[in-house]
């Protein structure tokens, strides 16, 4: 058995530990806004926070999350009110979705470690995250409008 806390709660698999936390998440636990896009961490549509790293649960095995936190895109805003939530809706950047969960999750942790960062931070930390309706350039608005609700300035 391995237990972790996902979202705030704590929870028990007893799913094999080299099992991809990816499909516990959405198979086990039903929480489906976490995406699989590649299966080899390319592509940052499985992306959910490890004690508040962003990091690919498609290639992570349920075991590395024991006895931490995870956190998927139902859980970073109980009300989807994040900051990044909202500006990804104002900067209108969804087009298909699938990649979005991934993008606002490694962008989150972005914010959460750089509550300012530069245009080129932006896009080397946003850079393993891919749309195929590229979306980039919104993306990095909604970042920029994120952060600067964050600090108070919008």
């Amino acid at each position: 058995m391995i237990t972790f806390t996902l979202n705030g709660q704590e929870v028990t698999t007893d799913a094999p530990a080299d099992t991809p936390l990816l499909w516990v998440i959405r198979d086990e636990f039903r929480l489906t806004g976490t995406k699989y896009g590649c299966g080899i961490a390319r592509c940052g549509a499985c992306t959910v926070h490890l004690d508040g790293r962003a990091m690919r649960s498609c290639v992570v095995p349920v075991q590395a999350a024991a006895g931490n936190s995870i956190t998927t895109i139902e859980g970073l805003d109980k009300d989807n009110a994040h900051p990044l939530q909202q500006a990804w809706v104002e900067a209108q950047v969804p087009q298909c979705g699938y990649c979005q969960s991934g993008q606002i999750m490694q962008a989150a942790s972005l914010l959460a470690s750089n509550p300012t960062p530069a245009d080129q931070e932006i896009v080397a930390t946003m850079n393993g995250n891919l749309c195929r309706c590229m979306a980039y350039i919104r993306i990095k608005a909604a970042i920029k409008t994120a952060a600067r609700s964050m600090a108070g300035e919008v």
